[in-house]
């Protein structure tokens, strides 16, 4: 279970907040509104006051590297510091049955990361996440650069997951997304998060909503 306390961060908080194992809680808001930092200040990659807490144990207590094993942050465009998608991938990594789960071609291993699409770029991502074996996922916009299909492959992995006890916190402007995937909802308005339900994420400002920061 992830817990955040009193949460803050810049504009953002206090924050309270309880993401039981197995279940994936939605994020929305507008542009700018701060999602992103909430994800970072959990993830423990931003300073921030309050406490988040996994499974009883405090951030706090431990070393950062091994917090985000645990807690594992996803960004929408995600860094890449070697030159192939291979070098960022444990050796024994299988990637003839890897990548076809999100519908890559086992030979993007060999190829450049900068001659990736985002998209691909985008599923690599959470794929190399994904074997960190995490028990939370902070996903922000994780299939925003994706088409139909492959957002469907990338979901169908994330209840996998989910099915396996792994917790989600999920940004995302797609509110039929965050349906099809989330049991709440909370949306983040003026720094602070309010919970909505199924059919305010649907209504007429759900379209108001964009992915970004």
């Amino acid at each position: 279970m992830l817990e955040l306390k009193g949460l803050r961060r810049l504009h953002i908080g206090p924050i309270g907040l309880t993401v039981e194992a197995g279940e994936c809680v939605s994020l929305s808001g507008r542009s700018g509104s701060g999602k992103s930092i909430i994800l970072r200040a959990v993830a423990d990659l931003d300073p921030h006051d309050g406490e988040v807490y996994l499974d009883g144990q405090t951030c706090s207590s431990m070393p950062a590297p091994q917090w985000r094993r645990m807690v594992t942050y996803v960004a929408a465009e995600s860094g890449w510091w070697e030159q192939t998608v291979r070098q960022h991938f444990p050796v024994d990594t299988d990637f003839q049955l890897l990548l076809p789960q999100l519908g890559l071609e086992p030979s993007i291993a060999d190829m450049d990361v900068q001659r990736l699409s985002t998209g691909e770029r985008q599923r690599l991502a959470l794929l190399r996440a994904l074997g960190l074996n995490s028990k939370v996922l902070l996903l922000d916009e994780p299939t925003s650069a994706l088409d139909h299909h492959s957002v469907l492959l990338v979901e169908a992995l994330l209840r996998q997951r989910m099915d396996q006890g792994v917790a989600i916190l999920l940004v995302t402007h797609d509110s039929e997304q965050a349906l099809r995937l989330a049991t709440r909802h909370m949306r983040l308005h003026q720094g602070m998060l309010e919970p909505i339900d199924a059919e305010a994420l649907a209504g007429p400002e759900a379209g108001m909503e964009e992915e970004g920061q």
